[in-house]
């Protein structure tokens, strides 16, 4: 078992491509192993060491990818979100007590607007001309003497809750959580140095950062690392990259159906080994549908921040990928709790997880710490916040956050559910069923879709449909058709406050 992140690249063979993006040459192992050396370097000049917190804001690419991966076996990393206003970064950055920002060279946007006001220093990531895919060097007017490296309890990487209804929390992720969840993920993919990830996820968040960019590196494997997700250049992505894998989101997998039937060539030219899909459940017709289309297992995991991504994950051939389970556990322990006693159960209930993998607790946030770990005949456990059940088989299937499930006049039901039985309807191409308040009941079901192209399927049709494969209850009141959902930053749609950005809700 690896401690650490240096530790992950430390056995692989030199000359092994490691990092590589289009039209650039590709660092190789060796290559990155002096990177980080020399990144070390810079920043312990800089003053820079284990007990410090480096914010990162960058573009997607492949000097995000080696940006995160060799400062934070120096320093404490916090990427931010591009996409950030200045208020956004003046509050990150304040809230992580950053030591300095990163940014490419000639950022002058609103996190350097930010940063300044706080007084905060700026290294300057540069890229060299010519330079292979992930090559950088550092600058700064900081000065000091830093000697302190990391060991396997110190935090490597800093990131924060969605918080769609609260205060987002920071979540600490040790090195050598950053380590076991890495390994777990490699592990339960079979990957290998032959095998190459086409990174289309945001590296601000743990699902690029873990799944794609450190488990890549923990077996060796290549990373062809992307400028982000675009539907329009995805296939042209993989003539180029001829990836083994690639993971996504579900919504992305959608996009990316929408454009396979004009690709077949690229499909049938670069065979990949699987597809995996996380951060968000995979409809059950979604997953069969890009298991006919690229004639390849889909592998759906189940991850979190606070668990350094993976908890659980279908398993590869010849063990079955369930439609509509998020699959075995893959790394960590995972098992139900009752929802409101600190205890385990059999059934349905809370999804709670233990494991070398997982975060030590919220930053500065006991009250929170208090809800969400408890002892348990020796173990610690952490409450992910999911409802959910494990089949006769150990697969384990959700139900929705506890948070998301609708309660009506006291009957529960489960958004996931309903958008299963929608995404059966022919015309229905994405749908998100939420919770919409209502004076009596409490609340009541609505779904937000998306119609595929040319339908002129009505609301009415859809409730219609609705109610001939679901009991009453759960057929949803109110239908919105829609262009296209809500998503947050990382491609997931929302359904909590879903409402109230509809406006459905008559403010107070």
């Amino acid at each position: 078992m690896e401690t650490s992140l240096k530790d992950l690249i430390a056995p692989h063979a030199g000359n092994m491509p490691a990092i590589g993006a289009p039209g650039r040459d590709w660092l190789t192992y060796d290559g990155i192993r002096t990177l980080a050396d020399e990144t070390a370097s810079s920043l312990h000049a800089m003053g820079i060491d284990a007990d410090d917190r480096v914010a990162i804001v960058l573009p997607n690419g492949p000097e995000m990818a080696t940006a995160f991966a060799c400062v934070a076996q120096v320093a404490t990393t916090a990427p931010l979100n591009p996409a950030y206003r200045e208020d956004d970064y003046a509050f990150y950055l304040e809230d992580l007590k950053a030591k300095a920002l990163l940014v490419a060279a000639d950022y002058a946007g609103p996190a350097f607007a930010a940063a300044t006001n706080l007084g905060l220093a700026v290294i300057r990531l540069s890229v060299p001309t010519g330079a292979a895919a992930g090559y950088f060097t550092l600058s700064s007017d900081l000065s000091g003497e830093a000697a302190r490296a990391p060991n396997a309890d110190d935090i490597a990487l800093i990131l924060h809750t969605s918080g769609t209804t609260s205060r987002p929390k920071i979540v600490p992720l040790l090195q050598s959580n950053i380590a076991a969840s890495a390994e777990h993920i490699r592990d339960s993919l079979a990957l290998t140095s032959d095998d190459r990830c086409m990174n289309v996820m945001p590296l601000f968040h743990i699902h690029g950062l873990l799944a794609a960019v450190s488990a890549s590196r923990a077996a060796g494997g290549s990373i062809f690392c992307t400028p982000g997700f675009n539907a329009l250049n995805f296939f042209a992505m993989m003539e180029e990259a001829a990836p083994t894998w690639y993971t996504a989101v579900p919504t992305m997998h959608q996009a990316i159906l929408t454009r396979a039937g004009r690709n077949t060539d690229t499909i049938s030219n670069h065979p990949l080994r699987f597809l995996r899909s996380s951060s968000a459940s995979l409809p059950a017709q979604v997953m069969v549908q890009l298991q006919d289309t690229f004639s390849a297992p889909v592998i759906e995991g189940y991850g979190m921040t606070e668990a350094a991504h993976q908890m659980a994950s279908n398993p590869l051939p010849p063990r079955a990928q369930k439609p509509g389970a998020v699959g075995v556990q893959a790394g960590p322990l995972v098992r139900i709790a009752h929802e409101s006693e600190d205890s385990l159960i059999d059934g349905t209930g809370e999804v709670v997880i233990s494991g070398p993998n997982v975060t030590p607790g919220y930053e500065g946030n006991p009250e929170a710490n208090a809800k969400s770990f408890f002892m348990f005949e020796g173990a610690r456990w952490f409450r992910t916040g999911d409802q959910g059940a494990f089949d006769e088989d150990g697969y384990l299937h959700l139900t929705g956050r506890l948070k998301e499930i609708i309660n009506r006049g006291g009957e529960k039901i489960s958004p996931l559910e309903v958008d299963g039985v929608l995404l059966d309807h022919p015309d229905i191409a994405q749908v998100v069923t939420f919770a919409l308040p209502h004076p009596k009941l409490g609340e009541e079901v609505a779904a937000a879709v998306v119609l595929g192209d040319g339908s002129e399927t009505t609301e009415a049709d859809i409730r219609a449909f609705a109610a001939e494969h679901m009991a009453d209850f759960k057929v949803p009141r109110k239908v919105i058709i829609m262009e296209e959902i809500p998503k947050g930053a990382t491609g997931k749609m929302q359904r909590i406050g879903l409402a109230e950005k509809l406006g459905l809700v008559e403010k107070a």
